[in-house]
């Protein structure tokens, strides 16, 4: 019997996301992947699996699922939520865990996640992985495209997502500690590659403004409301490359952040593109949030990068063993010839 994830209630929107598809967005192919690489590495890290593992992505409000293997550990890294472990699917309510954590879960639990508080995404790791065939070298779901994942979509009720692995492995479950997932104060950019485009004065209009995530943003572009910027020069280029973070100003004068699913070129000028090491900070602001930006140099910016791969290459010390609970502990007594003095005692 395969060993799988039936999804009961897929939330508002999930899908299999791992590091993205480098290297063919010359073919028009988008890079896709995690919204938050960092929350998706740890939430690897915590089960043991290699950083590029998939893992599910969910946005807003969590799914449930039942666990159809022998016992299985997950983990649940991003935002707060509610996380709910049900003895079975029949049952109303069962034990509340936090996320940042790892839980081992036997055949037949149910996994209920609410809304998700402080933040857009959640990841969910299970050890091993899933047992997909990767599509251009990639896991990662290309909604759009309909490429990788799950059927190259976002997961509805009644999937049943195998695993690679039938039964959890023997040990203890960890937390991570010292994960600073909030939102940074303003957003780093390096202006350009179209800034020409915009006066010195509109340039400053831009980096002193208060946005506010639209309700029309979604993983291909976050969507900004405040103050529109004035195109000196039109606002129609020749489509050109787009990287990820481009910040387009179309006719409207509302910037646009391109996200993980980007379309590969554009034609609308882009101001300025958010660093790579802040990315993934503005890849979980939920909508309402506040966004601004601040100009720093190419250079700022590879070092700040260098400085985010130095944390990433040590999320390993930043697990903690979770103290087992006494029901748990109990039980591994009991396992234990403990009460043999006894018995040659009495002989």
């Amino acid at each position: 019997m395969t060993a799988t994830l039936r999804i009961l209630s897929p939330g508002l929107s999930t899908t299999v996301q791992d590091l993205g598809r480098p290297g063919f967005r010359r073919f028009g192919v988008s890079l896709s992947g995690a919204l938050d690489p960092i929350a998706l590495r740890a939430a690897n890290a915590l089960v043991g699996n290699p950083a590029n593992t998939g893992a599910l992505e969910t946005l807003y409000i969590g799914p449930s699922f039942a666990v159809e293997a022998e016992d299985t550990r997950l983990s649940f890294v991003g935002a707060d939520a509610a996380i709910e472990i049900l003895p079975d699917a029949d049952a109303d309510s069962g034990e509340t865990i936090a996320p940042m954590r790892s839980v081992r879960l036997r055949r037949g639990q149910v996994v209920r996640v609410g809304s998700l508080k402080n933040g857009a995404t959640l990841y969910i790791a299970v050890e091993g992985g899933f047992a997909f065939a990767p599509a251009l070298g990639s896991v990662a779901t290309d909604s759009r495209g309909q490429l990788g994942g799950w059927q190259g979509r976002a997961l509805v009720a009644g999937d049943a997502l195998p695993l690679r692995r039938g039964a959890a492995s023997e040990r203890d479950e960890y937390r991570i500690d010292g994960l600073d997932l909030r939102a940074p104060r303003r957003y780093r950019v390096v202006l350009g590659p179209q800034n020409d485009y915009f006066s010195d004065d509109e340039i400053e209009r831009f980096l002193a403004a208060d946005y506010i995530v639209s309700a029309g943003s979604n993983r291909m572009g976050m969507r900004l409301d405040g103050p529109a910027i004035r195109h000196r020069r039109g606002f129609n280029i020749v489509s050109d490359a787009i990287a990820p973070g481009s910040i387009q100003v179309p006719g409207s004068g509302r910037p646009i952040v391109l996200l993980a699913d980007h379309q590969t070129t554009g034609g609308y000028p882009k101001i300025a593109t958010v660093i790579s090491a802040d990315l993934p900070a503005l890849g979980r602001a939920p909508i309402g949030a506040a966004v601004s930006f601040a100009a720093v140099s190419v250079e700022q910016a590879a070092a700040a990068r260098r400085e985010q791969f130095a944390i990433l290459e040590h999320l390993g010390d930043k697990l903690v063993p979770l103290a087992p609970p006494s029901a748990a502990v109990a039980s591994r007594l009991l396992e234990h010839n403990l009460i043999s003095g006894v018995h040659d005692a009495a002989a």
